[in-house]
């Protein structure tokens, strides 16, 4: 099916113009600004020179990619862990499905644990939304990304489905590169992570055969990311109050802009990565002859099972769900001092919030700390149900 599309539009730059492509991006206002905002000390001509001596996309992550991470994981988290690289094999080519926590980081980050391990990165699917100029367009693609295009209208939208779900089939079986995807369209602002039969669905557009054969050739490898802090929990928090107040709200690409600066650059604590088993391995004849829709819901199952038992659990997450229920239910898990450093960490994150115009009254404060104790709260529920939920299919 690869063949019946064009994908230049969408696809990771050729490394035959990588270099043209490299050329111009330095000389982009907005990159020079980006770059000297997250790297404040960057002697930029020098860099630039660097930049232009960078042959193609494999060198450009391996030489300003990794070491751009791994500043970022120094100054900005207390450790990047990563468990079950022993499921992947370094000549395999995979699907990684994850929950999604981070707009930018969450792909970078796992890519970064795969540059740590000598395993080949992954191509990263990235929704058009978040490319509000072209130049960012260009930066995303040079680094070995594809582009998602959304919100489109109905009639258009069935056709760039396929050409994505063809896209990354093409990338596995003939391209044997492996690709990220998030498992649902946008963030789970609650951290309730669970994946949407559409990307499911839009995933087995693109192969051969019927909806099982077609999923089975991704190689679908589901991934857990666990944040011990997530520094966009109360522009998350400020979302679901600013949707409560008004049903129509909609983020700017402001928003999204103001977000990916501060999941980049503020504070995360620990981080975990837990890869899963490829789903092959659970998929049989009962799969087989289930309806498409029944099957569709199997393989979402399969997903967040993994997902939701490969979670790593700090001692913030028990200390939301008791402080939420106001009970003393895992306080063998955290410390009295634990307790009162997250709930001064909560109150600071609040105080954060700030809305033009609106006076934050205590009734919509509590109701944001609320939904901050919720995020921090479902990962500990969903792998605590995630056993029983797992024998239920």
């Amino acid at each position: 099916m690869s063949r019946q599309y064009d994908f230049s539009d969408i696809a990771p730059i050729d490394d035959d113009v990588f270099s043209a492509k490299m050329a111009a991006l330095v000389n982009e206002p907005g990159f020079e600004h980006a770059v000297r905002f997250v790297m404040p000390d960057v002697d930029y001509q020098e860099f630039r020179k660097t930049l232009l001596s960078i042959p193609d996309k494999n060198q450009f992550q391996n030489k300003i990619m990794w070491p751009f991470l791994e500043m970022l994981c120094e100054r900005t988290t207390s450790g990047i862990t990563c468990s079950g690289l022993g499921n992947i094999s370094p000549e395999g080519a995979y699907t990684f499905v994850t929950n999604h926590r981070d707009i930018v980081l969450d792909a970078s980050f796992l890519n970064l644990c795969f540059l740590r391990s000598g395993i080949p990165t992954s191509e990263v699917g990235i929704g058009d939304n978040l490319l509000i100029y072209d130049w960012i367009t260009d930066l995303v693609r040079l680094n070995r990304s594809f582009i998602v295009k959304r919100n489109l209208r109905l009639s258009k939208a069935l056709e760039s489905a396929k050409k994505l779900s063809a896209y990354i089939h093409h990338a596995i079986s003939d391209k044997h590169r492996s690709v990220w995807i998030a498992q649902r369209e946008g963030r789970a602002k609650d951290s309730n992570d669970m994946t949407q039969e559409a990307v499911v669905k839009m995933l087995a557009l693109g192969g051969e055969g019927g909806f099982v054969s077609s999923i089975e050739s991704l190689n679908i490898v589901p991934v857990s990311i666990s944040y011990e802090y997530d520094p966009n929990d109360y522009l998350k928090a400020r979302e679901f109050l600013l949707k409560k107040l008004d049903p129509e709200f909609k983020k700017s690409q402001r928003d999204d802009l103001f977000s990916m600066e501060t999941g980049m650059l503020q504070q995360k604590g620990r981080i975990h990565f837990a890869i899963g088993s490829c789903i092959n391995a659970q998929i049989d004849d009962s799969l087989r002859a289930l309806d498409k829709h029944e099957a569709v819901k199997r393989v979402c199952h399969m997903i967040d099972c993994s997902i939701h038992e490969g979670y790593q659990l700090y001692p913030i997450n028990y200390i939301a769900y008791d402080m939420l229920h106001n009970v003393d239910t895992y306080s063998s898990q955290y410390t009295s001092q634990q307790k009162a450093e997250y709930e001064e960490y909560l109150e600071s994150q609040l105080d954060k919030v700030n809305i033009p115009g609106t006076e934050i009254s205590a009734l919509d404060r509590n109701f944001m700390r609320e939904m901050m104790l919720t995020m921090y709260s479902n990962p500990l529920i969903n792998k605590n149900h995630a056993v029983n939920k797992c024998e239920s299919l």
